[in-house]
Order: C-alpha cells, then structure tokens, then sequence
C-alpha cells in the first residue's frame, strides 16, 4: 500500500465495524496511517482488518464498548504498545434508540448519551496526556444535522450529536496551546444506523428533498473530509464542524 498524507501515523477510529467508520479507517490506511479499528463487533472489525492487510495496510482490531471507561483505558494502552503512540483519534462510535420524547424511556436516553458523549469523553481523556507531551495531534469527533438543526423521534440522539459540538469547541481551545487539532465532521446519512431514511418509503422521498446535490452519499466521499482534518493540510484549522451532507444544513 503506497504512502500518503497519513505515512507514519497511528489512527484511532472508534464504530469502525461497518458504515462511515469503516470507510475512515480503510482510507485512513490507504493514506498511510496504522489503524486501530475499534468497535463492540468482533466479527465487523475482524472483517475490516482483514481487507486492510489484504492491501498492505496496518491494522489492529480491538474490541471495545466505549461507554465503558476501563474497556477504553485497556485499548488505549493496547494500541500504544501495538501500533505506538496514538496521533489521531476519530471518535465515531453511535447508536441510536428512536422513539418520540414523550415515549421515550430512561434507558433509550442513557444508551445513547453514554455512547456518544461518554465514549468520546472517555477516548478524548485517554488520548489527550500523551498527544499533550508531544505537542502534536489530530481529534475528529463525529457529529450530525442531528446536532445542528434537530431531529423527529431523536431527541436523544440530537442532543447527544449537538452535546459533540460543546466538545469539540471546549477541547479545541483548552488544547490549542498543545498543537493538537481538534475538530467535527456532520457527515450525510450514510450508515447502516440511517437505513431506514435511506430506504423507507415514509422517508427516503421527504429526505432527499432537502438535499441540494440530490443524492445520498458514498462513504468513501465522507472519508476524504476527515483525512483532510487528520492531515498537515488542516493544521490551521480548529474547533470547526464540517458538514459533508450535500448541501443539506447549509446556512438558510
């Protein structure tokens, strides 16, 4: 596999089993950097790693529940020793747990919060002590329209993804004086979570319409965002959230 603007770099990148995350990390290694593929499914990950090394990539999976401090310190401390010292994080990992607000139950609310904004808590704490030594280090967090402008029967999930935004801007400015990089990217629905927008007929219609490009996104079109944000190329870039969506939460 040929070197480029990721050559010499150890990537995290967390939900990367299926969907956008296995998009990130498969292009993440076809640009050169070793990558951790994280995720709860054991089999999804195994599988992405495989396709990497089958390429001439560099890949080590790693099962982990990111809501779960301890399962994220032990990978963390894996990584390192394995692939050494972590460069770039994305923090991808999600769930949703749809259901109108006053139908909502505890345990949906908490699912989906500990995922996203606890796991990437969690990954930020684990990360940040050595990146901070080395004075250098690329953070992706991935957020969502969700989180910008709201979403019908996720509230859950709405406040989560805008949660990633205060995150992202909270870390962007105390990590700065560090070097380190911190950013978010909306991407379209793309993943095997939003199926049911893609294809539902109650939905996909309505959706659609709302995309000025008109189509449904490629994972591989989402994934060229976050090399570019994990790259030199973004280095006088922080804080920002970059929406790759077709258009669709532009500035109205």
């Amino acid at each position: 596999m040929s070197t480029g603007k990721l050559d010499g770099r150890t990537a995290v990148v967390t939900g990367a089993g299926q969907g956008i995350g296995r998009g990130i990390a498969e292009r993440f290694a076809r640009e050169g950097a070793a990558v951790a593929v994280v995720d709860v499914n054991e089999p999804n990950i195994a599988e992405v790693v495989d396709g990497i090394r089958s390429e001439g990539g560099t890949a080590l999976a790693v099962t982990c529940d990111v809501s779960k401090r301890d399962q994220v310190d032990a990978a963390a401390a894996q990584i390192t020793e394995q692939l050494g010292p972590i460069s770039v994080l994305v923090s991808n990992a999600g769930v949703t747990r749809p259901a109108m607000l006053w139908k909502m139950t505890e345990e949906q609310w908490d699912t989906v919060l500990d995922v996203h904004l606890k796991g990437s808590f969690y990954w930020l704490q684990a990360v940040v002590g050595p990146m901070r030594e080395a004075r250098a280090g690329n953070i992706i967090f991935t957020t969502s329209g969700a989180g910008l402008i709201g979403s019908v029967g996720q509230i859950n999930y709405s406040v989560a993804k805008a949660g990633l935004l205060g995150m992202t801007r909270s870390a962007s400015r105390e990590l700065a004086a560090y070097n380190i990089i911190v950013n978010a990217v909306a991407p379209a629905a793309a993943t095997p979570m939003t199926e049911t927008i893609r294809t539902d007929e109650r939905f996909k219609d309505k959706y659609l319409e709302g995309i000025p490009l008109n189509r449904w996104a490629e994972s591989d079109e989402i994934a060229g965002t976050y090399v570019f944000l994990a790259s030199e190329d973004a280095s006088y870039v922080t804080g920002q959230v970059i929406s790759v969506d077709g258009g669709r939460t532009m500035v109205r």
